[in-house]
């Protein structure tokens, strides 16, 4: 078998997923988690009196936190094949990222496993994520001058 054929077989046996309906899946469901997050952030500033930046900052650990539990229970797997990007662009598919690398990697101890495969996934995202905001910034600063 050649690769054309092997292409054409390949092609045939991989499922098509449909763009308009992830597209809108991801629409709805991220809306509703912005709206969860609104939600969360009220409750804490009226329970607890905090001010809205502290409020952010404990709804932030609370999806965080969510998000690795999700994983180490074998759960958020699940919900990203639903929800789609909806649920693994915000900081939970980061969350998500490092502890299923981690557990993933367990087996080989603390140093050798956890500690240097932790963010094989997440450190590309933090490498461009500061080049890009450093280009942002120098933009915004040379724009400004």
């Amino acid at each position: 078998m050649d690769k054309e054929q092997y292409s054409k077989l390949v092609k045939k046996h991989t499922p098509k997923e449909d763009r308009f309906l992830n597209a809108v899946k991801a629409f709805v469901f991220g809306g509703l988690l912005g709206v969860l997050a609104e939600a969360i952030m009220e409750l804490i500033r009226n329970v607890f009196d905090l001010p809205i930046l502290d409020a952010t900052v404990w709804m932030m650990i609370i999806f965080i936190f969510s998000a690795c539990l999700l994983t180490a229970l074998g759960v958020f797997d699940k919900l990203t094949n639903f929800l789609k990007a909806a649920i693994i662009i915000p900081i939970t598919g980061f969350a998500h990222s490092v502890t299923s690398a981690a557990l993933d990697y367990k087996q080989d101890g603390l140093i050798q496993g956890i500690g240097s495969n932790c963010f094989k996934l997440a450190g590309s995202v933090l490498l461009y994520g500061i080049i890009g905001a450093f280009i942002l910034v120098l933009v915004g600063v040379l724009i400004n001058v």
